[in-house]
């Protein structure tokens, strides 16, 4: 049977007595899986929840956690997966905007919330898998037909939005992955991603639709993740940027471990810098290394296939599956090989836009603009970040549209420089950001993590001036212990510009 609903993965899974997700020493089958979910849907319906009902969901990555996603979509609820990591504050903002019915956690992260939620009406606090013995739900509003969950990203200004994704989208997300990573039955996931962040959620929907084996770790240092690779026989990873640092600069276990059947390894959430895609090459000679790039209003719009990496080190690579993408010019035409334009993305894992946002979906979801023929005139993503696509359909990114730093005249794109950065060898992880100059606009700040020695700045400003535009070299260079990241694991370039910029408000003053 073609599933149609989030939750018709499991019916088509492993087999009853096939492992499906280990966490630590605690492993479930798939037939454990599948009563399980049916188990706390029952539950939640008897508690009341209905159709398009949000189920805001505040677990630590978990077996628990998996049950729950698939058990509010058996039960035609919405889940809203929240980030353990995330402060009270924060977490009252995803379920008060959201309009969730009810919490799915657990006492440890309940009584963390220090009464954050108590004065909002009508939530009710699900402690137990099972919900027995709690208050019935209260009347919710309605969601749009087909919404399966909302992911909250933050947004380049405000408070987090929430990102609606429908069965279908869900669905393709996961149909689309496994095609182009050829993932069946036998392989081995290692999730170290988040299940809000929709690259770790597809992980887990992904794995179930093929009835593969998923591994669930929260690493706290790289030699965590190397191990449970060789424990595990681990065959497919997925990772951000600072996975990969942590793995090549601070797990020495990896140069010893035995990860022969680890075959591929898949980056998105950042570009990967070509001296820690050679590391990587270096310790994993026989695992395929697959870069990726999407958003989460689209989910995935391209892959760079593993044998064009050293023709194309730069490039984001070419539409995924069932997919189109595109370029256009500020002047609203499709732009030619070589021309920058905002990439805009086609196919069937476009998001419904953002909840209770209808100015900013109009943003982002846009009327296509070259409709094709014999098709129905449509919705696609307009991404906001610039690309330029080569002859041969490969595409680079050069920056986000609202991160370019515009300084003596110039739009200079952050991972330029950033990638010039790293190919000094000087520097364990790089972030390049604007801040307020009155003679320049905005001057390049460079904020770095050394590695081991590392040569000075005044050195490494000078391999700069060799290599970049005088406009594209940093004025200055900050050294610190780590960069800070998002719940994601993606650098947190809002934070670093936001603390530096009142630095020097409060220096000024």
């Amino acid at each position: 049977m073609t599933p149609t609903l989030l939750h018709h993965l499991l019916e088509g899974a492993g087999a009853d007595d096939h492992p499906a997700i280990v966490d630590g020493v605690e492993s479930l089958s798939y037939g454990a899986l599948r009563a399980r979910v049916v188990a706390l849907a029952q539950r939640l319906r008897r508690l009341g929840l209905r159709p398009g009902d949000r189920i805001a969901i505040l677990l630590p990555k978990s077996i628990r956690e998996c049950v729950a996603l698939f058990a509010v979509s058996a039960a035609g609820g919405v889940f809203v997966p929240i980030h353990p990591s995330l402060r009270p504050r924060q977490v009252r903002h995803i379920v008060a905007d959201s309009g969730a019915r009810a919490l799915l956690t657990d006492p440890v992260h309940a009584a963390g919330l220090e009464g954050s939620l108590d004065d909002l009406p009508g939530l009710a606090i699900l402690e137990s898998e099972d919900g027995e013995g709690a208050t019935p739900l209260a009347p919710g509003e309605p969601a749009p037909p087909g919404l399966a969950a909302i992911l909250y990203t933050s947004g380049s200004t405000g408070l987090p939005k929430g990102v609606m994704l429908s069965h279908e989208n869900l669905i393709a997300g996961t149909r689309i992955v496994r095609t182009y990573l050829s993932i069946g039955r036998e392989d081995r996931i290692l999730s170290v991603l988040p299940f809000s962040f929709d690259y770790g959620l597809n992980q887990l929907l992904t794995s179930v639709e093929q009835g593969a084996r998923i591994v669930l770790l929260t690493p706290r240092l790289g030699d965590d993740v190397v191990r449970a690779l060789e424990a595990h026989r681990i065959t497919l990873l997925a990772g951000v940027p600072t996975l990969w640092t942590l793995m090549t600069r601070a797990a020495p276990h990896l140069a010893k471990a035995d990860l022969s059947a680890l075959r591929a390894i898949t980056n998105s959430g950042g570009s990967l810098a070509v001296p820690t895609i050679e590391r990587l090459r270096a310790r994993l000679p026989q695992t395929a290394i697959v870069l990726m790039y999407g958003l989460t209003e689209a989910f995935r719009s391209t892959y760079l296939p593993p044998d064009e990496i050293d023709q194309r080190p730069d490039s984001i690579g070419r539409a995924i599956p069932e997919t189109e993408i595109f370029a256009v010019t500020q002047e609203g035409r499709r732009a030619r090989p070589g021309e920058p334009g905002i990439l805009h993305h086609r196919g069937p894992t476009v998001s419904m836009g953002y909840w209770k946002r209808p100015e900013d979906t109009a943003r982002v979801l846009v009327p296509d603009p070259f409709p094709q023929a014999g098709r129905e005139p449509g919705l696609v993503c307009r991404s906001g970040d610039l690309v330029v696509e080569d002859a041969d359909g490969f595409f680079r990114f050069i920056g986000r549209e609202d991160t370019m730093i515009k300084t003596q005249g110039f739009r200079v794109s952050p991972t330029e420089v950033e990638a010039a950065l790293m190919e000094t060898g000087a520097f364990r992880a790089a972030a390049v950001i604007g801040l307020p100059d009155p003679s320049l606009g905005q001057r390049i700040h460079a904020v770095t993590v050394p590695a081991e020695d590392a040569p000075g700045t005044a050195d490494v400003l000078q391999t700069l001036r060799r290599a970049l535009a005088p406009h594209l070299v940093p004025r200055t260079i900050e050294a610190v212990s780590a960069l800070p990241t998002t719940p994601n694991g993606k650098v947190d370039y809002k934070r670093l510009t936001a603390e530096r910029a009142a630095a020097e408000i409060r220096a000024d003053g």
